[in-house]
């Protein structure tokens, strides 16, 4: 397995990432722009690694409200 890495993250490109996540690729270079997203310069390239993309969508994930924890919150 010389010159290859099974760890090495995969290089996505602006629009590869905007379809991993499901969103625009206006809304990628925002993020980008805003550095609330990993990514790496390549000259004049960005490209975002798949780890980082995971991360961001972790990072944001809203866990669900249960019946108890609902029924608590609203007798309170």
């Amino acid at each position: 397995m010389a010159g290859t890495d099974r760890n090495a993250d995969r290089l996505l490109t602006v629009q590869a990432a905007a379809e991993r996540m499901g969103t625009s690729v206006r809304f990628v270079r925002r993020l980008v722009a805003e550095r609330r997203i990993a990514f790496v310069k390549l000259g004049r390239h960005v490209r975002i690694a798949e780890s980082d993309i995971t991360a961001f969508i972790q990072s944001g994930r809203v866990p669900p409200i249960t019946t108890r924890n609902y029924s608590r919150r609203r007798v309170a």
